[in-house]
């Protein structure tokens, strides 16, 4: 098992009175991280998976006995999916106030439910983590910086969900799979989505553009849905962790662009496969764009596992002057440019640097962007 970076972060929050919600796409490796947390504690839990019809039947209308009666003398309880419990924040509160000393984990591969269904009634009774796809830092860990360096195009091309990753040839197929899964499995389901066709031709508009600002009204033509759909689109795609979106940086500049937006996805293996682009990282003519993707999602990770907790964005002024990443922390800012080709000449805006001098500057390549990625 590749070991996971929020093992010892989950661990530690175990047993202290609070659920533990972990949130995460389908396939990102949830189940096998919990597998391996239960095993080192080394005690049985009662797993419910929420997907089956009789498991969603028990917590319909759950009492405190009936509850007990089902968890019987089990310390630990995980329910998987539990999205699928209708009103399933009130249900762990039920449990957390009958039965302190229970510990519940609750997963889901979509904010969008079960977010919303446990904040409120689980305020201040919850710890949330987030799991990502494999991590540059993660995979380093696991054989050897160099080797994962070595891998840098392949990763590009075919991301870091954990069955692609150790697919050993077969990439292509586990990402067509995987990429089904998302767009069928966990979206199309939601109550409203009534064409699925036009939400492939939305994330296919999404994908050619990464990297560069998207218009609403540009997606709507493209793709024949109304601005507002497409917001709601964009909106639901991201509560189901397949894209997120970056807004731009704006604090002195009167030229400054206070209005855009661009969508990036969480890994590039599920891009591509939504455009069916498996080529070479050396043969594209979107290797920029895959390169920018990369970084930015890996830094999202490395944020959060790190607990670096940071505002993120891009700059981009009228006249077209642009910094791909912005990130501010404490009051301090961070910018960077991202380059593949190390020997194309790049740097931080002169009129950024002079209205943000304080602000740290970086230049990512493949050269030193380990640095960029990792804790």
């Amino acid at each position: 098992m590749i070991p996971r970076l929020l093992q010892k972060q989950i661990l530690e929050k175990l047993f202290k009175e609070k659920a533990i919600i972990l949130l995460g796409a389908r396939q990102t490796g949830k189940t096998t991280l919990l597998s391996g947390i239960i095993k080192d504690l080394d005690q049985e839990a009662l797993w419910l998976n929420a997907d089956e019809p009789d498991v969603q039947s028990v917590f319909e209308q759950a009492s405190s006995d009936k509850l007990k009666a089902f968890i019987g003398n089990h310390d630990l309880v995980v329910i998987d999916e539990a999205q699928r419990i209708k009103n399933i924040g009130l249900k762990i509160k039920l449990i957390k106030d009958n039965f302190p000393g229970i510990q519940v984990i609750a997963t889901g591969s979509s904010s969008f439910e079960l977010a919303n269904e446990v904040n409120e009634p689980l305020t201040g009774r919850k710890w949330e983590f987030h799991l990502y796809p494999l991590s540059f830092e993660e995979m380093a860990g696991y054989h050897g910086l160099v080797k994962e360096k070595r891998l840098l195009e392949h990763r590009l091309v075919y991301g870091y969900y954990p069955e692609v990753v150790l697919a050993d040839g077969e990439e292509k197929e586990c990402l067509k799979a995987l990429s089904d899964s998302y767009l069928y499995k966990d979206i199309l389901l939601w109550e409203g989505i009534k064409k699925p066709e036009k939400l492939v031709k939305l994330l296919q508009a999404l994908a050619f553009q990464i990297g560069n600002q998207v218009s609403n009204n540009e997606l709507s033509r493209l793709t024949g849905l109304d601005a507002k759909t497409v917001e709601a689109y964009i909106n639901l795609l991201e509560k189901t962790f397949v894209v997120f979106r970056l807004s731009t940086f704006s604090r002195n500049l009167r030229n400054e662009l206070k209005a855009s937006k661009k969508v990036y996805f969480f890994d590039n293996g599920i891009r591509n496969a939504i455009i069916a682009n498996f080529q070479p990282a050396s043969l594209r003519s979107d290797t920029g764009a895959l390169w920018e993707n990369f970084l930015i999602a890996e830094r999202i990770k490395r944020n959060h596992y790190g607990r670096h907790y940071s505002n993120v964005f891009f700059w981009r002024t009228k006249e077209q002057q642009e910094i791909d990443y912005i990130e501010e922390k404490d009051g301090r800012l961070l910018a960077a440019e991202f380059k593949w080709n190390s020997g194309t000449k790049a740097r931080i805006p002169l009129s950024f640097r002079n209205h943000y001098p304080d602000a740290e500057q970086h230049i990512i390549s493949p050269e030193n962007f380990e640095q960029f990625v990792m804790n």
